[in-house]
């Protein structure tokens, strides 16, 4: 029997973190389309709606059932508004070890929100569903990304060199694909213990509180 994970919403002080609805292709596409997303991501470019609607109705339902991963948009608990996006992918069941990768909305950085998040997703794993470790791969000069491993207690493992493709513009406006390194972050149980408390005292955020 494949394990999967639960159809699943997460909250924290801040967020909701829940499955992906039609509602949201809209704000969706157009975080996928930003030149940020595009450069340190494998999402087509240009992102349509067509490819938001496909990813809410058959990729992502179908991650989760195959248990190889679990999608969740996340959104502002008082606005409802979209501000990211948290992934796990690449899911071994028998070691109890998934991949966690994050992406932010424009609109929404320097909130911690992609810290807040993947913190979240973290203390669920560990504490509900007994994951006993968490993966973040980051291209080598992806700091926003390396920024948000290190706030959520990742240890640097590593690095894969020559392992990431990541994209430029040319000077006539194309995406090209530039190969860099990934550097490899693992976070175990006891790494998460208290950091929840740090990030708060220092004017952060605080855990998750309950999930259904």
């Amino acid at each position: 029997m494949t394990n999967t994970f639960p159809d699943i919403s997460l909250n924290t002080e801040r967020l909701v973190l829940r499955p992906l609805e039609d509602e949201d292709i809209p704000a969706f596409t157009e975080m996928m389309n930003d030149e940020q997303v595009a450069a340190w991501t494998s999402v087509p470019q240009p992102f349509t709606e067509a490819a938001a609607r496909r990813w809410i109705d058959e990729y992502a339902p179908t991650e989760r059932t195959a248990g190889r991963g679990l999608d969740l948009v996340v959104v502002e608990f008082l606005t409802q508004r979209l501000v990211g996006i948290i992934q796990l992918g690449n899911t071994n069941w028998h070691v109890r070890s998934t991949e966690l990768s994050y992406i932010t909305a424009p609109w929404a950085r320097g909130e911690g929100y992609a810290s807040e998040a993947a913190l979240a997703t973290a203390q669920w794993l560990f504490n509900d569903q007994k994951f006993e470790r968490l993966e973040v791969r980051t291209a080598a000069d992806n700091t926003a990304s390396q920024q948000v491993a290190q706030k959520i207690g990742c240890i640097s493992e590593g690095v894969l060199r020559g392992a990431c493709i990541a994209r430029t513009r040319t000077e006539d406006g194309r995406w090209e694909d530039l190969r860099t390194d990934f550097i490899v972050w693992g976070l175990l149980p006891e790494d998460i213990e208290g950091i929840a408390e740090q990030l708060a005292d220092t004017g952060g955020f605080t855990a998750y509180s309950d999930w259904n």
